[in-house]
């Protein structure tokens, strides 16, 4: 039987190494580029990512990735964003100054809050295990990538900014940070994001992956 193809999206930035190694555990056949032919042959794209915003968006730029992916989207080719590469999905980030996304999910990037729902200050960045509990427009996870994830199992989470999608129904799962609603995965039509690493979040994530590749 022929392996999934995945194009893991090379722009100089993110945790390349270990998402390629995770997507071949899961019996994928990868390759790491930024070539257009080698992205737009493949079954399934992944757009991996760590560090600032702006940075990221400059060195996709750079290589006309945006286009790229904006093309591949149209094709209805499944893409995930992890972590960075979500946030990259959306319209806009106000990390260091207002920076323009990707627009594939509509909404915006902004700061964690420091201070939790009680008015106790909390550690910035987010950093750990957290749970994972349906949005508030969702009642499961039926039919999506999460299908196979109970509420209440944990992911791998390291973030300063977190998404807000301007439609509720484009977010699937969050996680509860000091009685803050943190968008944990968030999804329309083909695009996918996880604001955790699914890499670095062992059984939970490698059950995200292979409903991705399947």
């Amino acid at each position: 039987m022929n392996k999934i193809k995945v194009a893991v999206i090379d722009y100089g930035i993110g945790n390349l190494l270990s998402v390629c190694k995770i997507f071949e555990f899961c019996g994928a056949k990868v390759s790491l580029t930024n070539k257009s032919n080698s992205i737009f042959d493949a079954d399934r794209v992944v757009l991996p990512g760590v560090g600032a915003f702006a940075d990221g968006m400059k060195e996709l730029k750079a290589r006309d990735l945006d286009s790229i992916l904006l093309d591949l989207a149209s094709r209805n080719t499944p893409l995930l964003g992890i972590c960075l590469g979500m946030q990259m999905l959306l319209d806009e980030s106000e990390e260091f100054g207002l920076t323009k996304g990707l627009g594939l999910i509509p909404g915006r990037v902004v700061p964690v809050p420091n201070v939790s729902t009680d008015g106790n200050p909390h550690k910035i960045p987010h950093i750990g295990w957290n749970e994972l509990i349906p949005s508030e427009s969702k009642s499961n996870w039926s039919g999506s990538v999460m299908q196979d994830i109970e509420k209440g199992e944990t992911a791998y989470f390291v973030h300063s900014f977190m998404a807000r999608t301007d439609n509720p129904d484009n977010r699937l799962a969050d996680c509860n940070y000091g009685g803050i609603r943190i968008a944990a995965t968030i999804c329309r039509n083909n695009i996918i994001g996880c604001q955790f690493h699914p890499e670095k979040s062992g059984e939970v994530g490698l059950r995200i992956i292979k409903r991705f590749l399947n």
